[in-house]
């Protein structure tokens, strides 16, 4: 409704269920339940049911000799996946910029999501004609090349992906030769070249991908300017994140 305050929107039990998790990251030790309910306002009955659905989803547990609740693995996992999401953006986005202004062409950083690609930031060209922006939409892992990317790296996914041979070999294809290129993956009359990004520890980090209209995406200059462009900016944002090149990395 035109002009309702955000606040009309919050739902109080979450709401409540924020305030519980804030206050147990403020504790440098564990929280008992009464200590909660004091400082929350809150009934230990309403604490306990939400402690026990936040335990069985990893997000608190209870420590094993004071019985007091402490913050779980889960929220930790969550936090070390958006500090990741931010140090990838913050190291990838001047080297993206560089990259667009060389090839004027839109580029695009992409993560895996569970089954897809996400595509998570977008630096575009300054192009009259172009393909529609894709930021924040999701494409399954084998339609684009960038998911392709994800199912040729991610050493501990691939392998049990797809029983498609076709994909297989597609997919063999990519991690022997390093990129990724397809056509029409992401909409009618597009290409889309993609790159792996790798982190210091040789885990694949995301995909950095440039897309253009299929007329401007010859073989010609594919071959001669957007791949090597493509390529050299890929290996730049993964010694950015700490990934030595040189190093022995182990692929399925």
């Amino acid at each position: 409704m035109p002009g309702r305050a955000k606040d009309s929107y919050n739902i109080r039990s979450v709401e409540n269920a924020l305030h519980l998790l804030e206050a147990l990251a403020d504790e440098e030790s564990g929280c008992s339940l009464a200590q909660l309910s004091q400082r929350l306002d809150m009934t230990k009955a309403s604490l306990f049911r939400m402690m026990a659905t936040f335990e069985n989803h990893g997000y608190v547990q209870r420590g094993s000799s004071t019985g007091e609740y402490e913050l779980g693995l889960s929220a930790f996992e969550v936090s070390q996946k958006l500090l990741s999401k931010m140090s990838l953006l913050r190291k990838a986005k001047p080297a993206m910029a560089q990259l667009v202004r060389r090839c004027n062409e839109t580029a695009y950083l992409v993560i895996q999501r569970d089954n897809e690609a996400l595509f998570l930031e977008m630096l575009d060209s300054a192009q009259k004609v172009k393909v529609i922006p894709l930021t924040n939409q999701r494409f399954p892992l084998q339609q684009c090349a960038a998911g392709k990317i994800i199912l040729a790296f991610n050493e501990a996914y691939a392998p049990r992906t797809t029983d498609h041979p076709e994909l297989l070999a597609e997919i063999s294809r990519c991690r022997k030769q390093g990129y990724c290129i397809d056509n029409n993956g992401v909409g009618e009359g597009s290409t889309c070249m993609a790159v792996p990004l790798f982190k210091s520890d040789k885990i694949l980090a995301g995909c950095l991908t440039l897309i253009a209209p299929s007329f401007r995406t010859d073989e010609s200059r594919i071959n001669r300017e957007l791949l090597p462009a493509l390529k050299a900016t890929g290996e730049m944002i993964s010694a950015q994140l700490g990934y030595n090149v040189y190093a022995p990395r182990s692929i399925p």
